[in-house]
């Protein structure tokens, strides 16, 4: 693990003040929304907004990057970012911020793009996976970090929005002065959804509920906050408790799930996030209890998302794979363009205990789908299924495929 790190330092210093940079601007937007009287109608579709421009970006950057290089790429839109982090202040405008957050969201996903393929090709066959895992807990702690950073100046003013900026700027540095360009960058072009439907319908409805799940936790933890009128220091803690469960429970999880049937753990974890979710609806008032919410609900919902990778894998040939898993990412962001605006819906008709009942609504409909997909096809044998590798929701389709890289170079060496 040493000897990765020392080979791709820079790259995950640079990953992680971006994450920070990214983990603040969603967390400062809803609660600086609340500040200027945004609904949460309108915050909905700020949040949104982000989704939309990801899964723009995922699809269109891999162009780009033929065209004129991962450098180039890689600067413009990081320049893009750290730009747009200090104009949501010059103008708290819920339909400004929609643009600028379909820009960010577009910007966001190339640099991940980007990033992830210069990951790829740092690693060689023996360290992809460790590299990887590094990966995701550098992002896991850049997120968590930012949401400390809440607390160091007044939300209503420009200093929190200065800080990312900065923060995004300064990562350019040992990301472009460490790492020479890739070869020719190849993806994968995915598969249809209606393919990937007649391969595994658990797969692509499990990922599309998920979708509205994670846009839910990233966009509108903090306007729930708001809404239920927390304090920041609350706000800071209740995001951060998501994404502290997500960092728990995904090895444990991975390490059960490579050894039983998967369709029953996604169920059960589904259920254990709806429970989650549930505590926070009905016991919302009591901050423990949020806590606890939150922390169950990111502890299932994120394992699920590889859980689900690694299933709808156990039916595909090893050429395929990569195909099928960026047809599943795409779905997955389809659901969370729409996680957002059902949420602020709902928010708006019952307030905002409404946040946890759409939580709880899509995490229980992923488990009585899981339970109802058991009694339509027997379960594939323990000893032929794909190993669990754990992606994070909030990664680009090349994160994804790396980790279906990983499935099968780790089944190639167990055979």
């Amino acid at each position: 693990m040493f000897q990765v790190l020392t080979s791709i330092w820079a790259l995950l210093l640079g990953m992680m003040l971006l994450m920070v940079g990214n983990g603040l601007q969603g967390t400062l937007l809803g609660v600086r929304g609340g500040i200027e009287g945004f609904s949460t109608v309108e915050m909905s579709i700020v949040m949104s907004a982000y989704f939309v421009g990801f899964l723009g970006g995922s699809r269109l950057t891999p162009e780009l990057i033929r065209r004129v290089g991962h450098v180039r790429v890689f600067a413009a839109l990081a320049s893009f970012v750290s730009a747009i982090l200090v104009l949501y202040a010059v103008w708290a405008n819920p339909w400004f911020w929609t643009v600028l957050r379909v820009v960010i969201g577009f910007c966001f996903s190339g640099v991940y793009v980007t990033a992830e393929s210069w990951l790829n090709n740092a690693a060689t066959n023996d360290t992809r996976g460790k590299a990887l895992s590094l990966y995701m807990m550098v992002q896991m702690v850049g997120i968590v970090a930012a949401q400390g950073l809440l607390l160091v100046a007044d939300p209503a003013g420009f200093i929190l929005f200065i800080i990312p900026s900065v923060l995004v700027s300064i990562s350019f540095a040992p990301i472009l002065l460490s790492i020479a360009p890739t070869p020719a960058f190849e993806s994968t072009k995915p598969m249809s959804l209606r393919q990937i439907y007649s391969i595994s319908p658990l797969g692509i409805v499990g990922m599309f509920l998920l979708g509205g799940v994670f846009s839910a936790q990233f966009g509108m933890g903090a306007v729930y906050g708001a809404e239920a009128g927390l304090t920041l220091v609350q706000i800071s803690m209740f995001v951060s408790a998501f994404y502290v469960g997500a960092t728990v429970f995904q090895y444990p999880l991975g390490w059960i799930s490579d050894r039983m049937d998967r369709r029953v753990l996604v169920l059960v974890v589904s259920v254990l996030g709806g429970v989650g979710a549930i505590i926070g609806f009905g016991f919302g008032g009591a901050f423990p209890a949020l806590l606890a919410a939150a922390f169950m609900i990111g502890g299932t919902s994120n394992p699920l998302y590889s859980l689900l990778l690694a299933y709808t894998n156990d039916f595909v040939d090893h050429e395929d794979m990569a195909a099928v898993s960026g047809g599943l990412v795409f779905a997955n962001g389809l659901g969370a363009i729409t996680g957002p605006l059902i949420t602020g819906w709902m928010m708006g008709v019952i307030g905002a205990p409404g946040y946890f009942l759409f939580l709880g609504i899509l995490l229980f409909a992923v488990a009585g789908y899981a339970g109802w997909r058991m009694t339509r096809r027997a379960a594939p044998a323990v000893e032929d299924t794909s190993s669990y590798t754990p992606v994070l929701m909030s990664t680009s389709p090349v994160a994804v495929e790396i980790a279906v890289e990983g499935m099968d170079e780790q089944e190639t060496a167990e055979s």
